[in-house]
């Protein structure tokens, strides 16, 4: 059973608990009747750590926080607004997903939305999995580029929340650099090195190491199975390509077989 049918109706929102089983309850709430749930589980079926109420957690998390980051300069713009939608649509998210997921980042806009609260029940319900925290704040980088522009406000707002999930800072200025190297169309020898996080002090058999790490904490399947939401599988295939194509430019720049 996948976490969308467990979630329908906002039967596994109210089992999470807390501002994230709240925001994902208001949310079907408003998009379904009741009529419409076939859940039929019960809450022992999902502890904490199980791995649809990690990626029930992580899909409410990633829109709200995306509403919150999208208002945090004191306005959306049409910018912003169209690039959640082209998340959902890269997604390929169902139209009723979709509901729920535009419904998720309205609340993430409203005023009263603790942000400290969500943060901190995301990295709990995720059990601290780095890869997991990564992959989340390279979705709320790409949205803030949303404009074409990473402003102050938004850098500042990105480093906060990574500090509340205890990321460090100096990743999160690497996963920045590396989100602004890919923005490119046809990326350059140095915007490779800067994708891989590498140096060009490297030696081939160094660089190859520093590919392959980067490699697994992107692997799809390895993200899958520790919570990433199946729906967002393309994007990390995506990335994964890029951090490919990168390594493939320098190896053919080094003359490497």
């Amino acid at each position: 059973m996948s976490w969308w049918t467990s979630v329908l109706g906002g039967a596994l929102g109210y089992m999470i608990g807390g501002p994230l089983g709240a925001m994902l309850g208001v949310a079907f709430a408003g998009n379904f009747s009741k009529g419409k749930s076939n859940f039929r589980g019960s809450p022992k079926d999902y502890q904490p750590g199980d791995k649809q109420r990690v990626q029930a957690a992580f899909f409410s998390s990633v829109f709200s926080v995306m509403g919150y980051i999208a208002k945090v300069d004191g306005k959306v713009s049409k910018s912003e607004i169209l690039l959640a939608q082209q998340v959902m649509h890269h997604m390929q998210l169902s139209e009723d997903m979709q509901k729920v997921a535009k419904e998720l980042f309205n609340q993430g806009k409203a005023k009263d939305f603790n942000l400290d609260e969500v943060l901190e029940q995301f990295r709990s319900e995720s059990h601290r999995r780095t890869h997991l925290v990564r992959m989340f704040l390279e979705i709320q980088i790409q949205a803030t580029y949303a404009d074409g522009i990473l402003d102050d406000k938004e850098h500042e707002a990105l480093k906060y929340i990574a500090q509340k999930l205890h990321f460090p800072i100096y990743e999160l200025k690497s996963l920045i650099q590396q989100f602004s190297a890919t923005y490119n169309n046809q990326p350059t020898v140095e915007d490779a090195y800067v994708i891989l996080g590498a140096d060009k002090s490297l030696t081939n058999k160094e660089l190859k190491r520093a590919y392959r790490r980067l490699l697994a904490q992107h692997h799809p399947d390895k993200l899958v199975a520790k919570g990433l939401p199946e729906e967002m599988i393309k994007i990390a295939n995506e990335k994964t390509q890029k951090i490919i194509s990168a390594y493939e430019l320098i190896k053919k720049n080094r003359g490497m077989r």
